[in-house]
């Protein structure tokens, strides 16, 4: 999986950052793409990436401010341009769908392809596709936001290579079954069982993506021994009270949450515009200080999950 950062500021752009959106690239099969956020602007980002339109068919909006929805329209219409017809969903607070339609309504806009919009009024489970399980937390803003979890399936443990030459066990059509655990006989009469020459289960990883958010109780079931949780950062620690009161999290607050929640790895993002690129560093320190994994994106940043 790659986490590809489209827009990392907070409320207006700037000259180096547009506003929210990312893209996670499950690299699957399927060669599926998942947005969340979907800031003024994101398409026009996506034209420096290799993310394809195409290949996005699911967005998650965390909550209804416009800098993380006012691109969405956009987006919606020049997926079809090419005259895609694969299924996009949409999921999102109540209020979501009454934004897109209306929209899509009043410029007399048309879709070539099936849209679905799901409205979330409660936090807890939303589905279980393409080996992952999607769930959503309330989170603290003036506005409803969620927060989203992403839990990988186990994938199965790999074929030990080294016992099986010990045990001169010849490569062959055979080994497709012995990965699945299935018992084969070998040309010269052994019976093996796959079970055997199986390792352990890889546990799957598990992803935390934040909306906006002051610290809350429920930001900790969210990221609780994720992989990685992309969190957003607003404000310096100084700030912490106006932060706070406007619904926003400071760069300690979030890396407190990844200790707390014993998480792996910390991403920052929805940086407030008042901070220039020389700013950053004093950011990262503030958060590192307290959780040494920690890293800001930037746009167009991408991380290897």
């Amino acid at each position: 999986m790659e986490l590809i950062f489209l827009g990392t500021n907070a409320g207006v752009p700037s000259k180096d950052r547009n506003v929210t959106s990312m893209v996670l690239d499950l690299q699957n099969k399927q060669k599926s793409m998942w947005m969340f956020d979907c800031g003024e602007a994101t398409q026009h980002q996506i034209l420096h990436t290799r993310v394809k339109l195409l290949r996005l068919n699911k967005i998650f909006i965390t909550h209804l401010h416009g800098d993380h929805i006012f691109g969405l329209p956009g987006l919606l219409c020049s997926r079809s341009m090419g005259g895609t017809e694969t299924r996009l969903t949409v999921y999102g607070p109540k209020g979501i769908k009454a934004f897109i339609e209306t929209a899509l309504t009043l410029s007399q806009s048309y879709l070539t392809y099936p849209l679905d919009i799901m409205e979330i009024e409660d936090a807890g489970f939303l589905f279980d596709e393409e080996g992952i399980k999607v769930s959503c937390e309330a989170l603290s803003h003036p506005v409803p936001c969620f927060g989203y979890r992403l839990e990988e399936k186990n994938s199965p443990g790999k074929l030990d290579a080294q016992k099986l030459k010990a045990e001169n066990i010849p490569t062959g059509p055979w080994l497709q079954d012995l990965k699945q655990g299935k018992t084969i006989t070998l040309p010269d009469g052994r019976a093996i069982d796959g079970k055997a020459y199986i390792g352990p289960e890889i546990k799957g990883r598990c992803i935390a993506i934040f909306g906006d958010t002051q610290p809350t109780p429920n930001a900790l079931n969210l990221a609780n021994n994720a992989d990685v949780i992309v969190h957003e950062a607003t404000f310096k620690h100084e700030m912490a009270e106006q932060a706070n009161s406007r619904g926003h999290s400071t760069t300690v607050q979030a890396a407190t949450l990844a200790k707390n929640a014993n998480v792996k790895k910390l991403i920052l993002t929805h940086i407030s515009s008042r901070y220039l690129p020389e700013d950053y560093v004093e950011l990262l320190k503030e958060s590192q200080h307290v959780f040494s994994h920690t890293e800001i994106a930037s746009d167009f940043a991408i991380f290897r999950l």
